[in-house]
């Protein structure tokens, strides 16, 4: 199932709208899309919402969610593949299951069974953590889902160590005909110290060239493996979570880098700038597993 696109669904809004996202995804990349509805507790589910009679069928919600979804993904775009699974089991494991062979997963910011007034539900949260492939988060207004400022940005780490992030956000780039925007934010640690006073370093600040040449090192390589793709830099004095937030307000996605956790650890390391992104983002967000 390499060359398929995992989306979980529940029936809410934001599963359908991650929907709406994947069917344009799997057709930039000539994927199958997988359709992916998991379920523990479907003999016990609320049939009173406005909409379960939709969702309903004589073989049972679950089927209808499905089915659903289906005919959304078909009415947005009948040249793309689609194929559909209902699993008893919990969504959370489901999803990461089927990570360790998809191209990549996709989920909404809440499930039906969401804390009203979450910014990211659970599941979400869990699967970007946890997953073997990258994740994407759907969210943001509709131009920014659309893909109507083609545009990616890419945050690259303090350590230059974002390779597969990187890599993934220039494939991203090419397929849509986007523009690249790679940032790399770095802090001059002298600004910490007393009486230091806060100027912006010029070009000729260590520090600064340090964070030049670290986001060189990241995607110069990548430039020549991507020619077709327009590249922008930028190294902003500050916090990494701020300048990324305000990217993201003029991007179709963000990219971001999890590190996989040391030999015996479970899972990846996701930050607090990855946190911050993942909650409160503009746009869609790819969280892209990658070797520490």
């Amino acid at each position: 199932m390499l060359n398929s696109l995992i989306v979980g669904i529940d029936g809410s809004e934001p599963s359908l709208r991650a929907v709406d996202w994947a069917v344009a995804e799997a057709a930039h990349h000539g994927l199958v899309l997988h359709l992916v509805h998991a379920t523990l507790w479907d003999p016990y589910e609320d049939r009173s919402s406005p909409d379960s009679a939709a969702q309903s069928t004589a073989e049972g919600p679950a089927a209808g969610v499905v089915a659903s979804a289906a005919r959304r993904a078909a009415h947005a775009d009948p040249t793309v593949e689609v194929s559909t699974a209902t699993v008893s089991a919990d969504p959370i494991t489901a999803l990461l299951q089927l990570s360790e062979s998809a191209s990549a997963v996709v989920v909404g910011t809440r499930g039906r069974g969401g804390i009203s007034g979450m910014l990211l539900g659970s599941t979400s949260l869990e699967v970007a953590a946890h997953a073997k492939c990258p994740v994407v988060v759907v969210r943001g207004a509709v131009p920014n889902t659309r893909g109507d400022f083609s545009r990616v940005t890419v945050g690259v780490g303090g350590d230059g160590n974002s390779s597969a992030a990187t890599d993934f956000a220039f494939h991203e780039s090419r397929a849509r005909g986007a523009e690249l925007h790679a940032l790399h934010a770095w802090h001059h640690p002298a600004r910490d110290l007393p009486g230091v006073p806060h100027l912006s370093g010029d070009a000729s600040d260590p520090e600064r060239q340090r964070a030049s040449r670290t986001l060189d090192d990241a995607v110069l390589t990548l430039a020549e493996k991507y020619p077709e793709v327009t590249l922008h830099k930028e190294t902003p004095e500050g916090r990494a979570r701020d300048f990324l937030l305000d990217a993201s307000a003029a991007s179709d996605l963000l990219v971001v880098g999890a590190r996989r956790r040391r030999h015996g650890s479970v899972g990846m390391q996701l930050g607090a700038v990855n946190h911050a992104v993942l909650h409160h983002s503009a746009c869609p967000v790819a969280v892209v597993p990658q070797e520490s």
